[in-house]
């Protein structure tokens, strides 16, 4: 099969197409004919040698796939050869053929098409374990998303509207800050050009939100510390700006924070099967009636890898970019 691999030096340039072992599905496994796959930016961080696999997980990139199943492992039933499935894998998404579990699969939502399939799980499944099971997000509540421009963000603004949530995020630029206005962002706030936290006291009249969904890391912690109101949650999902900085803690003790955080990939097989029978249950039904949909801001094919992850390091981007692996 084709695959994409890189080079020692971890550069975008280095990525290159190259031919390789079709893999075999294991007991629970499904074999997937990809057609499509989802860049995500821990992606970037393992072409630059920053974020390995876990043991056992493919070392080719890419860890979002749609596609059909090309085969069934020992043990599932609950796949047919030639479905429609997009699913959450550990690795191995930039190639033709990649394994999943099975129970890291979902049927591809009807009247989407795979490029739109391929941009759902990495997000959702990040986004509901973070806001719904550890952020305890709740309707009537308030959340600020950093990023909101991001697959992450957009995603995070879909489920605030779903669940009947006031939702603020913060963007690099104008033209994004009416997009996610545009997509359900209650607020938008252009962090170049204003201080976040002073605008979200403002919006708030000095209350503040419930959660703060940030992946930028040390730089914005003592700040979203600052607009939690009583008993707000700061989730953490990635340090785009660094992960080590000091800060205040004072806050958590008056206001009785909680601060946590997580990442997706090393989660066991049976956490992530959880996440996925709660999107099929809650997710699912609302991406099919039309209400929460992707966005894909590029396609590009297999052999452009390295020029869809130079966008993706831009930062340039409004929502998904996708890799079209079966032309």
């Amino acid at each position: 099969m084709k695959q994409i691999i890189h080079g020692a030096d971890g550069t975008p340039g280095s990525m290159r197409v190259e031919e390789g072992a079709r893999p075999q599905a294991g007991p629970g496994e499904i074999l997937i004919e990809v057609a499509f796959a989802g860049i995500n930016r821990p992606d970037v961080l393992q072409r630059s040698g920053r974020y390995p696999p876990p043991p056992g997980a493919s070392p080719i990139l890419g860890l979002e796939v749609a596609g059909t199943v090309a085969a069934l492992g020992a043990g599932v039933t609950e796949w047919k050869v030639s479905q429609r499935v997009t699913a959450l894998v550990p690795g191995g998404g930039y190639a033709e053929y990649c394994t999943a579990p099975a129970s890291h699969a979902l049927p591809v939502p009807e009247g989407l098409d795979l490029a739109q399939a391929a941009a759902l799980p990495e997000t959702w499944f990040t986004v509901w374990a973070n806001l719904v099971d550890l952020g305890r997000l709740r309707p009537g509540e308030r959340l600020l998303v950093h990023g909101g421009s991001s697959g992450i963000g957009l995603t995070a603004i879909q489920l605030a509207r779903h669940l009947g949530v006031e939702c603020f995020v913060t963007v690099g630029s104008e033209e994004k800050a009416r997009f996610c206005r545009d997509f359900g962002a209650h607020h938008a706030i252009h962090y170049r050009e204003a201080d976040f936290a002073q605008q979200v006291k403002d919006f708030t009249g000095g209350a503040g939100v419930d959660v703060v969904l940030d992946m930028v890391g040390a730089p914005y912690l003592q700040k979203n510390l600052s607009v939690l109101r009583r008993d707000g949650r700061l989730v953490l999902i990635a340090f785009l700006e660094g992960s080590k900085g000091e800060f205040d803690l004072m806050p958590v003790m008056l206001k009785r924070l909680t601060i946590t955080g997580s990442t997706m990939r090393p989660r066991s097989v049976a956490e992530k099967a959880a996440i996925r029978d709660a999107l099929l249950k809650h997710i699912w039904p609302e991406i099919t009636a039309g209400r929460l949909l992707p966005h894909i801001h590029a396609v590009f094919p297999l052999a452009q890898a390295g020029e869809a992850h130079k966008l993706m390091e831009s930062s340039a981007h409004i929502g998904k970019i996708v890799l079209q692996v079966k032309s």
